[in-house]
């Protein structure tokens, strides 16, 4: 179960219904090298929508080494709360990718939710208010260079059993886009979901391509893909398909195709200096705060 210190009783919660999307848009600030984009002050309705008092600090937004399960304890009473949170946290995803893993969880259970998985809502919350200045910060440079950093949990969902995706792109070394998706087949490989994680990279890398042609702005060479899976690299630079890759043969060909007209470039990183890792797992304290400097994720 979660942490005690974060399980509100759901009687002590209510929900405000006046505030709409509209009413708080993106806001764009103008530091002295560069953009910012920020929502605080959507962020700062969320305790008025849970009517959460409390002030407690939470650094992470979700604890590790806990599993979440669709029979997790008591169901909700009135699971219309749930819901709407989810619905605010998901808007706030736009300019807070360091919440997209932990909400992509916890929206799994929109349909039964438990008390432990609203404690665990509510403590994305606390986290939020923690780091309510925080947001997007974008270099201003003449220089552009894509890079994508890709990455995959194996069968991370404990009652499915299937893997998550996750991949980054950055320009100037500024976070563009992201996504953190489940899997919709369940794989007997770890490589093959890494595999599957990077040919939908690739798909991102290949739009991106298309979307600058359009605005007549040019890339600066072909864009490195960073994977920290061994044999999954020697797949996507080996043009022979072996008996085990038949499966995954048409993700195999596409990526390779790519990798020969020099779209993307692949290259073998360190688990350590993996930035996808923020959209794929839940991380310590130190590890959560490293990669958040790296994909510029600042508070202003």
């Amino acid at each position: 179960m979660g942490d005690p210190a974060f399980v509100v009783p759901l009687e002590n919660v209510a929900v405000k219904y006046s505030l709409s999307y509209e009413d708080v848009p993106v806001e764009i600030l103008d530091p002295q090298d560069g953009i910012m984009l920020s929502q605080r002050k959507y962020a700062e309705y969320l305790p008025t929508q849970a009517r959460l008092s409390d002030q407690k600090v939470a650094h992470t937004p979700m604890e590790i080494n806990v599993m979440y399960k669709n029979d997790d304890g008591d169901p909700l009473a009135e699971p219309t709360l749930y819901r709407r949170l989810i619905g605010c946290l998901i808007y706030l995803t736009i300019t807070r990718p360091d919440i997209s893993y932990p909400v992509q969880v916890l929206s799994q259970f929109v349909t039964n939710p438990c008390q432990h998985h609203f404690s665990s809502l509510l403590r994305i919350i606390l986290y939020v208010q923690s780091t309510i200045n925080r947001g997007l910060f974008f270099h201003s440079t003449s220089s552009l260079n894509l890079e994508g950093y890709t990455d995959a949990d194996w069968a991370g969902c404990p009652n499915s059993r299937k893997s998550t995706t996750g991949w980054c792109m950055l320009i100037i070394s500024s976070l563009i886009s992201w996504k953190c998706k489940k899997q919709p087949r369940i794989s007997k490989s770890s490589t093959e979901v890494e595999y599957r994680s990077m040919s939908a990279a690739c798909s991102e890398i290949v739009w991106i391509y298309r979307l600058m042609a359009e605005l007549h702005i040019s890339v600066d060479g072909s864009t490195t893909l960073h994977a920290d899976n061994t044999s999954a690299i020697q797949i996507a630079t080996n043009s022979v398909h072996h008996e085990t890759t038949k499966h995954i043969k048409v993700d195999c060909q596409y990526i390779q195709e790519h990798v020969v007209d020099q779209v993307i470039s692949i290259r073998d990183i360190m688990s350590h200096d993996q930035l996808a890792d923020l959209f794929t797992k839940v991380m310590t304290r130190s590890r959560h705060q490293f990669l958040l400097s790296k994909l510029m994720l600042l508070d202003k």
